[in-house]
């Protein structure tokens, strides 16, 4: 059993600052990424940040050079620093374990940022 635990959510003024961290827990397993991904009203979910178990990370777009990803795959931990933030960026965010081999991953269940303008 896997148990993913997310920091809350919160709201901000635009410009402003947020951070999310996500733990994962339960049976051993050793993650091969950890990331975020967020659901917008209305809209599919979508990738948002990952960090490897090599180190490498990797952004969208839409973040990139405003978010910064970081963690410890060993303790199973990862923080998302969020600058800048944009009304856009509104959403229900959701941590997500990825393993190297089935079930291949896990959710959170989500924590919502709302951004105000």
């Amino acid at each position: 059993q896997v148990r993913i635990v997310e920091s809350e959510g919160g709201s901000v003024q635009a410009g402003g600052s947020h951070n999310l961290s996500c733990a994962a827990f339960g049976d051993e397993f050793s993650p091969s990424g950890m990331g975020w991904y967020r659901q917008a009203p209305g809209k599919q979910r979508e990738f948002v940040a990952i960090i490897t178990s090599s180190g490498s990370l990797h952004y969208s777009d839409s973040v990139r050079d405003r978010f910064t990803i970081s963690g410890d795959l060993t303790k199973k931990e990862v923080l998302l620093q969020m600058n800048a933030l944009k009304p856009e960026d509104t959403a229900t965010y959701y941590c997500r374990l990825n393993l190297p081999q089935d079930p291949w991953w896990y959710w959170g269940r989500g924590t919502a940022v709302i951004v105000s303008a």
